[in-house]
């Protein structure tokens, strides 16, 4: 398949909320290493017009994702500065085609990771962890979706909100028990735990520094992870606002501006 033409036409997408028919139909040869280099070409672009990598996400780590799309490996994708929205400042909804919040524990680092990476390694790197919220979107037409579309959809990737409240993962007792309750205009509306991640969110950041290596990419010091949902992802419209309590680790909040934000 043309890698180049696939990417342009996400792009595209993207750039004119005008979603495309998913890749698996036009090409149904497609293979993963097709869908990746499809989502690097997109990242590639962005850079070259001055966007950079501020993090990198985990997805469909949870067996509610996995099932919906009959995958049992993890995929990821880039977050880039463009995409990072403050706690405080309203987004604007309008700018997406048909989003979905997730809720999911962000892990900074001070270290590079490089090499065959170990959990040891990644507890080593980690600078701090942060609760947050993911903004996941489909560039593909209805949410229809096979793995190889969303992986060349950056992972379904469209924004993160990343909370002010930060943690010393040696101050964490036990990192796969974390009580995540979340709620959407006020109201409570689902509830988890970490251990929904892989069965410990450290061993999914373990993955993608492994996964990663296969196309020349490492996890920078100073760059974050959102290491993948606790709970399932929620629609949502101009004027929602949810909040996810990370009960030690302190809270997060996304709010989605009443209106369209003029730019």
């Amino acid at each position: 398949m043309n890698i180049q033409e696939a990417a342009q036409a996400l792009l595209q997408a993207e750039r004119t909320k005008q979603p495309i028919a998913p890749l698996t139909e036009t090409n149904p040869n497609m293979t993963v290493d097709d869908a990746y280099r499809i989502q690097l070409a997109q990242i590639e672009e962005k850079k070259g017009q001055g966007a950079t990598v501020a993090g990198l996400k985990i997805g469909l780590t949870s067996k509610a994702m996995q099932d919906m799309l009959g995958v049992y490996t993890p995929d990821y994708g880039f977050i880039l500065n463009t995409m990072v929205h403050d706690e405080e400042t309203p987004i604007d909804a309008s700018a997406y085609i048909e989003p979905r919040v997730e809720f999911e524990l962000a892990f900074y680092f001070k270290k590079t990771l490089q090499g065959t990476v170990t959990i040891d390694d990644v507890i080593d790197a980690v600078d701090y962890v942060v609760p947050s919220i993911e903004i996941i979107d489909s560039r593909i037409a209805d949410w229809k979706i096979k793995f190889e579309d969303t992986v060349s959809d950056n992972g379904s990737s469209a924004g993160a909100i990343l909370s002010s409240a930060k943690t010393k993962l040696s101050d964490i007792a036990d990192i796969t028990a974390i009580p995540v309750t979340a709620y959407k205009n006020g109201e409570f509306f689902d509830e988890a735990t970490t251990a929904a991640v892989l069965g410990n969110p450290l061993e999914a950041v373990v993955w993608l520094a492994n996964a990663v290596r296969e196309y020349g990419i490492t996890i920078q010091a100073g760059t974050f992870v959102l290491s993948g949902a606790v709970s399932k992802a929620v629609p949502f419209v101009a004027g929602d606002v949810f909040e996810a309590d990370f009960g030690p680790l302190g809270k997060v909040r996304a709010a989605f501006a009443k209106e369209a934000v003029v730019k």
